[in-house]
This record gives structure tokens, C-alpha cells and sequence, in this order.
């Protein structure tokens, strides 16, 4: 009897962390752009989602899988990306004395993340790491929906923190973040000056996260639907063949 009874206790032992890492919280289901067999990406919406990203959240987090000519994707000109990383700073090649020095960031470079490494990040942000949100879209079960329900829940955006200078959030594994509501109303304008509602800036970055999870998304529908053209094209001159063959013999 004990023989089967440890393990099951040696199985629970391990699967408490796990469980202590939900969320308590479903996130919430929105309707995405890109979702379905035929759906792409917002440009604009995409677009604006970068300006967030540039603005509000490069301050912690790096985009380290995404390169500044990646963004003529989302509708930027080579013009328009080129003097976005001429605003970043990147290794240069040594000097005359062999000392490091910087430059400006030109298209092929990778977006540079804000802390020259993990222990100036996590000095600077109380202990707690920012993550990279390159694939943060794909890292987290039904990512977009759970960053847009993380971003847009009401108690965390107008809540306070705690003794320990967490954020009450339900969507988060245990409960409590560590980063302070990054969006509010009045961060962005639209073309008529009126400021932007957090949940729109909430779909916005979300949409923007997305696309650098999977920027390859919209080609891969259009190689899905032309594999599909092309098998149904072949099955059927496979089956006028076979009528072909079998029309002279009987049954």
C-alpha cells in the first residue's frame, strides 16, 4: 500500500509550484485581426502598438528577436525604420586603442534591449527581471488574450501598491505583478487630439506583441490556402485519371 501511495504524494509535491503558478483568472476572449484562416494583422493598429512599445515599455523590456528593417513589414518605410534606429545606440567596432565604442543603430541591427545586462536590469527594477516580449505572445497560453486581460483589468489600473510594492492583478500567476500599471489614458493622442482609452492601447500593444511572436503569420496562411488549391487541383486529375483507366474494364 505505501508502495503506491508515495508516489502519488511525490507527484502532488511536484505539481503544487505548477499549480501555484496559474492564474487565478481565465483571461478574457476579444476578437483579433489575424485570427481565422483568411485573418492578417492591423497595419495601423500594429503601428500603433509600436509607438507604445517605443514609448512606454522599451523603458523595461527588450525586443531582442526583432530587427529595425523587420519593421517595414507593418507598413514602415526603409526611410521611416532608418531613422527610428538612428534613435538607438548599439556596440560599435573598437577605437584606435582597442576601446569599445557606440553607434548609431542602422536597419540590420536587432532592437537594442534598455540594461546592458540582466544584473543592471534586475538592480534597477527592485530584483524583479523584465522579460523580453519578442515571443511573450506565444510564451503564455492564449497569449493575446491574457496580455490584454492583464493590461485592461480595472483594479490594477487604478489600484495602489502594496506593503511590498506589488499590484494586485487576477490574471497574473499568483496574483500580484511587480510592474506598475504601464497604460493610461492620455499616453497617446489620435489624429483628432482626443487621448486614447487604455483598453484600445491595451489591443494596440497586444496587436503589436503579437506580430513579433509570429510576423511570418500572414505568409504561412497564404502557403497554407495554396497547398490546399494545389491538393484539390491534384485529387481531382487524380480522380479523372483513375475514371480513365477503369473506363473500359467492368465491374
Amino acid at each position: 500500500m505505501m508502495r503506491r501511495i508515495i508516489p502519488v504524494i511525490g507527484l502532488l509535491v511536484f505539481a503544487m509550484p505548477a499549480l501555484a503558478a496559474s492564474p487565478a483568472v481565465s483571461p478574457q476572449q476579444f476578437k483579433w485581426s489575424w485570427e481565422g484562416v483568411f485573418g492578417t494583422y492591423d497595419r495601423e493598429q500594429v503601428r500603433r502598438g509600436l509607438e507604445i512599445f517605443t514609448t512606454q515599455c522599451y523603458s523595461c523590456h527588450s525586443l531582442n528577436y526583432i530587427r529595425f528593417r523587420d519593421l517595414v513589414a507593418i507598413g514602415l518605410s526603409e526611410e521611416e525604420a532608418g531613422a527610428l534606429a538612428a534613435d538607438y545606440e548599439v556596440a560599435g567596432p573598437p577605437d584606435e586603442w582597442g576601446d569599445p565604442t557606440v553607434i548609431a543603430a542602422r536597419l540590420p541591427d536587432a532592437i537594442p534591449a534598455p540594461y546592458r545586462n540582466d544584473t543592471e536590469a534586475r538592480a534597477l527594477n527592485n530584483g524583479a527581471l523584465p522579460p523580453d516580449l519578442s515571443l511573450m505572445v506565444k510564451a503564455r497560453v492564449d497569449g493575446a488574450n491574457y496580455i490584454a486581460s492583464l493590461l485592461t483589468d480595472p483594479d490594477y489600473n487604478q489600484g495602489e501598491p502594496d506593503a511590498d510594492g506589488l499590484y494586485h492583478n487576477p490574471y497574473f500567476a499568483g496574483g500580484s505583478i511587480a510592474m506598475a500599471p504601464p497604460l493610461f489614458e492620455g499616453l497617446l493622442v489620435d489624429a483628432e487630439g482626443n487621448d486614447i482609452a487604455v483598453d484600445e492601447l491595451a489591443m494596440d500593444i497586444t496587436a503589436f506583441l503579437a506580430w513579433t511572436a509570429e510576423p511570418t503569420l500572414e505568409d504561412r496562411k497564404r502557403m497554407g490556402l495554396k497547398v490546399v488549391l494545389f491538393l484539390l487541383v491534384l485529387t481531382g486529375l487524380y480522380y479523372v485519371w483513375k475514371r480513365k483507366i477503369w473506363a473500359g474494364v467492368e465491374h
